[in-house]
């Protein structure tokens, strides 16, 4: 007997979710940007992602009054560190994937093997198989972000492409264990109460291997405005609808819409950099989108 572990996205979760899958999708070109324009590593450009959006999201606490009562107990203390330890982690094992591979192949395994291990991460924790619509839905995903984001060229190969797969391996479970994790509430702390001190912890965790990188940014205001937004937009806000999301769907459903991230940056590269998607990269965005489709609607 098996159960289909993708519900019916109830009240806001679905929007939600689709949400942060396509505001990450813009973190792609953001996170790019600003490390041309501080010449930053890939780690360093990891950390900023996390100190800036963990730092946004305490100012905005602090001025919505968010910040009075915070939890003490020892449940709110250890999702906290779990979160932060696991986004310090997931940033950091993919970087170090691009760095050993390209950004095609990191992204495609990251993202790829994210639903499948939850998918699997839910069938141990229920004792259930997946039904045969979320089975369905994954293969169709994971097909998807294949064809939307392979790109063999000019990737390293021996030693270096095992590295770089290992590493987006990681990156991938490391996702899926903090979508697992923070899939069930802990009272007190609500998504921006996660999302704010979970980054802080995550950055903070990076940041000393990031120093020794480099962390200089120009005090220049289109390298700021970048920073800005880099922090605002595809990290404080995404993660924070991501765990507002997971509050009413199922996890594989939220892992699924986590990978609108590959095709918003597929067609924001087609329209500003002038890259083509091709026959197959269109048949991987609509792979994708049929995959959601047949999610949400179970």
């Amino acid at each position: 007997m098996s159960l289909t572990v993708v519900a019916p996205a109830r009240d806001r979760s679905a929007p939600a979710l689709i949400a942060a899958g396509v505001l990450w999708g813009t973190g792609g070109l953001a996170g790019a940007m600003l490390a041309d324009a501080a010449h930053l590593h890939p780690l360093s450009v990891a950390a900023y992602r996390l100190l800036l959006g963990g730092g946004l999201s305490v100012v905005f606490l602090a001025v919505s009054g968010g910040l009075r009562a915070l939890p003490r107990t020892g449940a709110a203390v250890r999702r906290v560190l779990v979160a932060g330890a696991l986004l310090g982690a997931y940033q950091a094992s993919y970087f170090a994937a691009v760095r050993y591979t390209s950004v095609s192949v990191a992204t495609m395994v990251t993202i790829g093997v994210v639903p499948v291990a939850v998918a699997i991460g839910t069938a141990v924790r229920t004792r259930r198989l997946p039904g045969a619509a979320t089975t369905i839905a994954i293969v169709a995903a994971v097909a998807g972000v294949v064809l939307l984001t392979w790109s063999p060229g000019g990737t390293a190969g021996g030693w270096g492409l095992v590295a770089g797969v290992g590493f987006a391996l990681l990156a991938g479970v490391g996702f899926a264990a903090l979508t697992l994790v923070t899939a069930k509430p802990v009272e007190g702390l609500d998504p921006l109460r996660t999302t704010a001190f979970g980054m802080l912890t995550g950055g903070v965790l990076l940041s000393p291997a990031a120093l020794a990188l480099g962390m200089a940014l120009p005090a220049e205001p289109g390298a700021l405005a970048i920073a800005l937004y880099f922090g605002a937009v595809p990290t404080a806000l995404a993660y924070t609808a991501y765990f507002r999301g997971l509050r009413g769907a199922a996890p594989v459903f939220a892992a699924l819409a986590a990978l609108l991230e590959p095709l918003t940056s597929a067609l924001l590269a087609a329209v500003a950099l002038g890259d083509r998607l091709g026959v197959a990269g269109w048949c991987g965005a609509a792979l994708l989108v049929g995959a959601l489709a047949v999610s949400y609607r179970k």
